[in-house]
C-alpha cells in the first residue's frame, strides 16, 4: 500500500508525547522561583491517547500550598501590584508575547497531556484565547472606570462629595479543569491581575504541564513581582483543598464540577471568601419546526469535538416531532463520520476522555441509558479498529440516544463525553419546558426559519449563554456562567471583570464647605 506524504510527516501520539516531555516544565512556580516540591516529591503525567506515562509534574505539599499563599499574601499586601497599573499592563503584555512566541510548543503540550485533538486547538483550545483573553483585560486596565462620582451630594447637600471606587479583591485562589486548561486560566489570569489581584493557581492534575510552562514564562520572560502569581500542581485534594480553607485567601474562581463548586462554597464559607464558579451543564439545542434540518446536525456534531469535554456542548438534542426521525437519520449518519483516532492527526474530530475512570463512567451512563429503554443508534461502546498504539487510551464511541425521556437520568445529568440524546416534542412550550427541567442553565441553542420566533423561544430558556440560528456568544468580551447548578457568577466581559474587584463608596466634605 502506498503512504501518503503527509501520513509520513504526521508522529503519532507516542512519538509527539516523547518530543513534549523532554522540554515540559515540572517545577513549581512560588515567590517568584521556580522550584521542586518539598521532598522531590512527583507524580505521573499520563497520556490519554495511549495511556502511556508522559512524565512527572511536581506534587506539591500542604507546605508548598501554604508558602505559595503566603507569597500572594505579601506580594497583595506589600507592593504596589494592586496600584500600579502600568506594571500590571507591562507585565500582562510579557506574558502574552512570551506565550505567542511558544505558541506551537504548548499546542503540542495540550493534544499531548489534555488528549485534545489539534482541531480543537485551533479554536476555544487555544488561538480563540490566545488572541483576547489577556488582551482584553489589558486593554480594560485604561478603559474600565475605576471611580466615578455620584450626583448630588446625599444626605447632606452639594457640600458633600461621594465617590464609588473599584479596587482589587486581594489573593485569588485560581482553580482550573482539564479540558480547556489554557482558556480557563487565561480567563481568569487575565482579568484578576489586570483588576490588581495576586494569584494562586491550581491547574488540574490530570494536565499539569500547560500550567507549569506558564510559570515557567513568567519567571524567565516578564517581570511580574515575586508572589504575584504562583503555580502549584497536586493531585492530593487535601492540599488543594487549603486553598478554600486558608483566611489568607479572599477569593476562589473555580471551574470544574457541580459537586466540587458546592463544596469549595461550604468550605469558603468558613472564612467568607467570595466565590466564582462556572460549573457543569446540560445545554439544549432546539430545533423548531421550520428549522433547516442540516443546521441541526451541523449543531449535534459538537458533541463529538474533544470527546463531549466541555461543559456549554448542547448534548440534549430537542427536535419538533415533525423533524425528529429525519433529524435522527442524518445526526447517526454524521456521527459515523466523525473522524476519531490519534490526536496527533489534524483530521480527527474525536479523541479520548481524559482518564480511564472517565472512560468507565460514561459507559456505565450510557448502559444505563439503555437498561432505562433509551435506544442507542449509534455508537455505544469502545471504537474499533483504534491503532495498536491507542489501544490503552480512554476512547468512547461518539453515541447517539434516542426514545429519551426529558427527566431520564441521561437527559438530567452532566455525561461529560461524546453522548447526544434526542428527544421529541410537540409545541414551543414544550420544547421551552424541557429544555428548562434540568437543575443546569449554562448554555443552548435555538433553530428557526423565523428569527423572530427563535429569539422569542430563547429569551425563555433559564440558561447564562445561548445562540440563535448558529449566533457565536464566546469571546472575552462576552460574560460567560451559569444559571443553578452551573454555577455562580460570571467569567469574561465587564462582568467577569467586576467579579475580582471590591466596591468602596468615600465621602468627604468640599474644600472650604
Amino acid at each position: 500500500m502506498q503512504v501518503s506524504e503527509t501520513e509520513v510527516e504526521t508522529p503519532t501520539s507516542v512519538e509527539l508525547g516523547r518530543r513534549v516531555a523532554e522540554r515540559a516544565e515540572r517545577r513549581l512556580l512560588i515567590d517568584g522561583r521556580l522550584v521542586e516540591a518539598t521532598g522531590g516529591a512527583t507524580y505521573p503525567n499520563v497520556s490519554p491517547a495511549t495511556g502511556l506515562v508522559l512524565g512527572e509534574a511536581a506534587a506539591a505539599t500542604a507546605d508548598d500550598m501554604r508558602a505559595a499563599i503566603a507569597a500572594a499574601r505579601r506580594a497583595f499586601d506589600e507592593t504596589d501590584w494592586s496600584s500600579n497599573k502600568e506594571l500590571r499592563k507591562r507585565c500582562l503584555t510579557q506574558l502574552q508575547e512570551a506565550l505567542e512566541a511558544e505558541k506551537e510548543e504548548l499546542r503540542e503540550e495540550i493534544i499531548a497531556e489534555v488528549g485534545s485533538p489539534d482541531m480543537a486547538t485551533r479554536n476555544a483550545q487555544l488561538d480563540w484565547p490566545l488572541q483576547e483573553a489577556l488582551n482584553y483585560p489589558i486593554r480594560l486596565i485604561d478603559e474600565f472606570e475605576w471611580e466615578r462620582t455620584l450626583d448630588g451630594g446625599g444626605l447632606f447637600g452639594p457640600r458633600n462629595i461621594r465617590k464609588v471606587v473599584k479596587e482589587a479583591v486581594g489573593v485569588v485562589a485560581a482553580i482550573t479543569p482539564s479540558n480547556y486548561p489554557i482558556e480557563v486560566i487565561l480567563n481568569k489570569l487575565g482579568p484578576a491581575l489586570a483588576a490588581g489581584n495576586t494569584v494562586v493557581l491550581k491547574p488540574d492534575p490530570n494536565a499539569p504541564w500547560t500550567g507549569l510552562r506558564l510559570g515557567r514564562l513568567i519567571a524567565e520572560k516578564t517581570d511580574f513581582p515575586a508572589g504575584v502569581v504562583n503555580v502549584v500542581t497536586t493531585p492530593d485534594n487535601d492540599v488543594a483543598g487549603i486553598l478554600a480553607s486558608d483566611p489568607r485567601v479572599d477569593l476562589i474562581s473555580f471551574t470544574g464540577s457541580t459537586a466540587v463548586g458546592k463544596h469549595l462554597m461550604r468550605e469558603g464559607a468558613e472564612t467568607m471568601k467570595r466565590v466564582f464558579l462556572e460549573l457543569g451543564g446540560k445545554s439544549a439545542l432546539i430545533v423548531l419546526d421550520d428549522a433547516d434540518p442540516g443546521k441541526a446536525v451541523m449543531g449535534a456534531m459538537g458533541t463529538c469535538q474533544h470527546a463531549g469535554q466541555g461543559c456549554a456542548i448542547n448534548t440534549r438534542l430537542l427536535v419538533h416531532r415533525s423533524l425528529y426521525e429525519t433529524v435522527i437519520e442524518q445526526v447517526t449518519f454524521a456521527f459515523g463520520l466523525a473522524p476519531v483516532g490519534d490526536l496527533a492527526d489534524p483530521g480527527v474530530l474525536t479523541g479520548p476522555l481524559i482518564t480511564a475512570t472517565a472512560k468507565e463512567k460514561v459507559l456505565s451512563m450510557i448502559e444505563q441509558a439503555r437498561e432505562g429503554g433509551a435506544e442507542v443508534v449509534f455508537g455505544g461502546g469502545v471504537p474499533e479498529n483504534l491503532a495498536e498504539h491507542l489501544a490503552d487510551g480512554h476512547y468512547v464511541q461518539p453515541t447517539v440516544l434516542a426514545g429519551v425521556a426529558p427527566d431520564a437520568p441521561i437527559a438530567q445529568e452532566e455525561v461529560f463525553g461524546p453522548v447526544l440524546v434526542i428527544i421529541p416534542f410537540d409545541t414551543d412550550d414544550e420544547a421551552v419546558a424541557i429544555a428548562n427541567s434540568t437543575p443546569f442553565g449554562l448554555a443552548g441553542a435555538v433553530l428557526s426559519g423565523d428569527l423572530d420566533r427563535g429569539l422569542a423561544v430563547a429569551n425563555r430558556i433559564r440558561t447564562g449563554s445561548i445562540g440563535v440560528n448558529g449566533g457565536m456568544f464566546y469571546s472575552a468580551d462576552a460574560p460567560f456562567g451559569g444559571f443553578g447548578a452551573s454555577g455562580v457568577g460570571r467569567q469574561c466581559g465587564i462582568e467577569g471583570f467586576n467579579q475580582y474587584l471590591e466596591t468602596r463608596t468615600i465621602a468627604h466634605r468640599a474644600p472650604g464647605a
